[in-house]
C-alpha cells in the first residue's frame, strides 16, 4: 500500500513537472506558445507589414492586448491605429522610410527570413531574423530578435532583446515619436475606459503625464473582465538609450522609443537619431512582464531591480 502511494505520488508530481513547462508549436504563420499547456501568445511572421505577438494572455487566460485589426473589435475597443497590432517593433523613420505606419506606397516591410532557434522546456526561446524593405524593394537594415519566455517570482515575463543589423550603408534610426518597442493594451484596459486604467512610471508619475517622459520602466495595469491585470515593459541598463523615453498614451498605445527626443523633450535637445555603421550593431533589450494587481501590488520597482541585474 506504501510502495503504491509512492508510486502515485511520484507518477503525480513529475506530471505537473511536466505540465508546468513550455511548449512551442509550428503553425503555417509562425509559432504557438503555450505554458502549463495553455495558450500564452502566438508569434505571428506575418501581420499587416511585420512580425507581431498575437494574442497576448495573462492570468486565468485573460487578453492583454487588443484584438482589432487581427480580429473583430473587443470590448472599449476602436478601430483605429490599424497598425497597432498587439505587440510589435518598428520604427517610423528609418533612412527616411517609415516603417510604423501601414502604407502600401510609402511605408517599409518588415519581412520574416528565418528561425534561428526555438527551445522551449523550463524555460523557451524564439530567434528569429528579419530584413527591412523600402517601398522600392530595397534592404535598408536586418534585425535578429529574441524572444525569452520564463518566470520571475511566478510571474510570466517575455526577454524581447533586439539587434539592429545594417547591411553593406549605414542605417540611422530618426528622431520621431512614431516608435519603437510597442503594444496597445486591451479596450478594457486604457486609461480612457474609465475603468481602472491606469499608467505608471518608475517616479510615480501617471497617466497623460507619463507620455514623454524618460523611465527605466512603465507599467499599464486595468481591468479584464473581473480581474485587475497589467503589463510593465521593462529597460534594461544595457540598452541603447536607457533610460528610455515612452511614447504612452492614455487610449491605449503603450511604447518604448529612445530615439523620439524631439518630439519628447523639446526642439532644444539634441536629436534622438542615432547611425549604425556596417560592421556595428544596435541593441536594444526589454522585459515585458505580465502580472495581476496594481503596479504596487506586484511590485514592478522590485521586478526591476532583480531584471537590470540580468547579463545578456
Amino acid at each position: 500500500m506504501i510502495r503504491m502511494l509512492t508510486l502515485l505520488l511520484v507518477t503525480a508530481c513529475a506530471s505537473t513537472c511536466l505540465a508546468q513547462t513550455y511548449e512551442i508549436v509550428q503553425e503555417d504563420d509562425g509559432l504557438t506558445v503555450h505554458y502549463d499547456g495553455k495558450l500564452l501568445t502566438r508569434y505571428l511572421t506575418k501581420s499587416g507589414t511585420k512580425p507581431i505577438l498575437y494574442p497576448l494572455l495573462g492570468p486565468d487566460g485573460l487578453p492583454l492586448t487588443r484584438r482589432y485589426p487581427i480580429e473583430s473589435l473587443g470590448d472599449h475597443e476602436r478601430d483605429d491605429h490599424i497598425h497597432h497590432r498587439s505587440m510589435w517593433f518598428t520604427h517610423g523613420k528609418v533612412n527616411g522610410t517609415d516603417f510604423w505606419l501601414e502604407s502600401d506606397e510609402k511605408g517599409g516591410k518588415i519581412i520574416h527570413e528565418e528561425f534561428e532557434k526555438v527551445t522551449d522546456g523550463e524555460t523557451a526561446q524564439i530567434v528569429a531574423l528579419n530584413r527591412w524593405e523600402d517601398p522600392e524593394g530595397n534592404v535598408v537594415c536586418r534585425d535578429r530578435r529574441s524572444l525569452t519566455f520564463g518566470q520571475d517570482e511566478g510571474q510570466q515575463y517575455i526577454d524581447y532583446d533586439v539587434t539592429i543589423i545594417p547591411g553593406d550603408k549605414p542605417v540611422t534610426f530618426g528622431d520621431t515619436k512614431e516608435g519603437t518597442f510597442g503594444m496597445r493594451v486591451a479596450g478594457t484596459m486604457k486609461v480612457d475606459a474609465k475603468l481602472g486604467g491606469t499608467i505608471v512610471n518608475d517616479k510615480g508619475t501617471k497617466n497623460k503625464d507619463a507620455w514623454g517622459k524618460q523611465s527605466a520602466w512603465v507599467d499599464y495595469y486595468g481591468p479584464v473582465k473581473d480581474k485587475t491585470v497589467g503589463v510593465a515593459i521593462l529597460n534594461h541598463p544595457s540598452s541603447y538609450g536607457y533610460p528610455t523615453y515612452w511614447h504612452v498614451r492614455t487610449y491605449g498605445l503603450f511604447a518604448a522609443n529612445p530615439f523620439g527626443v524631439h518630439d519628447f523633450a523639446g526642439k532644444d535637445k539634441p536629436a534622438g537619431d542615432h547611425t549604425i555603421e556596417p560592421g556595428e550593431e544596435l541593441n536594444l533589450r526589454y522585459r515585458v512582464l505580465i502580472h495581476e494587481g496594481t503596479t504596487e501590488e506586484a511590485d514592478i520597482a522590485g521586478a526591476f531591480a532583480r531584471y537590470e541585474k540580468v547579463k545578456k
